[in-house]
């Protein structure tokens, strides 16, 4: 990578379609790619056609559609030219969808037809033009539709006069580059401004720890307009010269196994869920499935001889030639962990927020110490405040330049979000310890006070749940002065070991109760006496979750 004049997005992409032009950049899996040259052509043609209907620097265009190369150039061709990007996540309401476009004050709106109904009953007088990413109609009589093959053809903007088209000249470093919307878990969106500066520091600092090449291919199967995936699994590579290539749909077995089959990705950026649920069902289900293997599992020599083969085997069904899978958005089961190293399967994990563009923090390949969130990156700073003086856990805060300037319209919450000093509060809370590896205990919202003023980690209590065999996904929080825990048990492992589905309706709820109360015994024998489990609620659906897989904490805690 050449030095950049100027940390921008502007000449992040002149750069790589300078060094990179003849080389493939972003493609669907079964579609021809577009190389560097064919991308930048569409940017700029995209670039043209929006000046001259009205857009100016500053101005803000949201995308609500899922991944795909088109995402990405109007990501570019927005940001490139000065607009302000507002990316959507997919799976957010309408409600939220409308809330978004108002409150970021979008004028253009980029959408799919799929995902086009969201804007139904939006006021048409809060949108200017929508623009059609894909080539079917959108059915939205009330608004000015532009299809995206007629901008890169240069048509003329239609129902509204041609406005004069203004160079969008160099952009500068602390020029906003897009508002995102946060999927948390309090059920808050704030819109995070982060600059041209914070997105592509963050991306030199990331690619200085886990070192993309051209020669990488990465498979993208999380949602593009979450900080995570853009920043680590789209301007990353794109500013490396490696190329990103799509699955179209949901990454399903079915979407996603040929897929890997055909592109044999070096890198996948995932969340420790999509793995916990491939090691639950199946490696454990097929280990289960015998009874010699299940009973050699029990036992540590063979254990580890047992997931070195199921790791192997795992590692050929992504392919083959995976250098590593990225795990973030969420701390990674030590179960899963164990597997992974004892397996030998590539992978790395690190930890991040939205608000700081995200990467605060990586396990560099070949040095990853399970269950830390791995060593501070290239000029980002960490400290902890106010660390217990036995445990050294405290507050996670951080400064650098990839911290957001703040939350749009929101000063308040802005305000609240720094330290006197200027730093970011992260909400989490954790220690460094003497290699200068981060450990979090957990989120300082969700800490229950002992009755004698300890302080309770509900993920902790997490932890331990989540090593039965039987547990899927659980929550713990606090109810009447008592730490109460809902499961979501998986019932085809509670059915092949007790053949629930063959006795009657009484008699397997009974299993289940029963069941959950060998849980909470077993876990009350591993905490401390204050954090023990009162009770164990059964969750029999899976928990709502926001687009990075973590659970929506705040619809079963209050």
């Amino acid at each position: 990578m050449a030095h950049l004049p100027k940390l921008t997005l502007q000449a992040l992409f002149q750069n790589s379609v300078t060094l990179f032009e003849n080389e493939i950049a972003l493609s669907f899996v079964d579609e021809n790619p577009l190389t560097y040259q064919e991308v930048n052509r569409q940017v700029c043609a995209i670039s043209a056609a929006l000046r001259v209907r009205g857009l100016e620097k500053g101005d803000r265009v949201a995308i609500l559609s899922e991944n795909g190369p088109r995402w990405g150039m109007v990501y570019f061709a927005i940001t490139t030219m000065g607009a302000v990007a507002v990316p959507i996540l997919p799976d957010f309401h309408k409600s939220e969808v409308h809330h978004i476009i108002r409150n970021s004050g979008s004028k253009i709106v980029v959408t799919s037809s799929k995902l086009s109904h969201k804007l139904l009953d939006l006021d048409a007088r809060d949108v200017e033009i929508v623009v059609a990413a894909d080539d079917q109609p959108l059915n939205l009589d009330r608004f000015e539709v532009e299809q995206y093959e007629d901008l890169l053809a240069g048509g003329e903007p239609k129902g509204k006069a041609k406005k004069h088209a203004k160079e969008a000249g160099i952009l500068e470093e602390n020029d906003l580059a897009e508002i995102l919307y946060t999927s948390g878990t309090t059920g808050h969106s704030k819109g995070v401004m982060l600059t041209h500066k914070n997105l592509v520091s963050n991306a030199i600092s990331a690619t200085k720890m886990i070192g993309i090449t051209p020669a990488d291919r990465l498979l993208s199967i999380l949602p593009m307009p979450h900080v995570y995936e853009c920043t680590c699994g789209f301007m990353l590579p794109f500013m490396m010269g490696s190329k990103v290539y799509y699955i179209k749909g949901l990454p399903t077995a079915q979407t996603l196994l040929p897929a890997v089959e055909k592109i044999k990705p070096t890198v996948i950026l995932s969340v420790p869920l999509i793995m916990d649920k491939i090691y639950k069902k199946k490696v454990l289900g097929e280990i289960n499935a015998k009874a010699v293997s299940k009973i050699l599992y029990k036992f540590s020599p063979t254990h580890k001889l047992i997931n070195k083969v199921a790791g192997k085997k795992l590692f050929h069904a992504f392919g083959g030639e995976l250098r590593f899978m990225v795990f973030g958005g969420a701390a990674t089961p030590v179960e899963v962990e164990e597997f992974l190293t004892e397996g030998g399967f590539p992978y790395i994990t690190g930890y991040g927020l939205t608000e700081a563009s995200p990467i605060l923090t990586v396990n560099p390949p070949g040095k990853v110490k399970q269950q830390s969130a791995g060593v501070i990156v290239p000029e980002v700073r960490l400290r902890i405040d106010d660390p217990d003086p036995e445990t050294g856990i405290g507050e996670i805060v951080a400064t650098g330049p990839n911290i957001m300037q703040g939350y749009y319209r929101n000063e308040e919450a802005t305000k609240k979000s720094f330290t006197e000093d200027g730093w970011l509060i992260t909400g989490d809370r954790g220690y460094l310890d003497e290699d200068g590896y981060l450990f979090i205990k957990g989120r300082s919202k969700n800490i229950i006070v002992g009755p004698s003023g300890e302080n309770i980690y509900p993920e902790e209590i997490e932890f331990h749940l989540s090593h039965s065999p039987f547990v899927m996904e659980s929550l713990v929080y606090e109810q009447d002065s008592k730490i109460i825990a809902r499961v979501h048990l998986d019932y085809d492992a509670i059915d092949k070991e007790f053949g629930t589905s063959t006795k009657d309706a009484a008699e397997a709820s009974n299993k289940v109760q029963q069941i959950l109360e060998d849980i909470r015994k077993e876990v009350n024998g591993k905490v401390a006496s204050y954090s023990r489990i009162h009770r164990i609620i059964e969750q029999p659906e899976e928990f709502e979750k926001t687009p990075t897989k973590k659970i929506k904490r705040y619809l079963y805690t209050t």
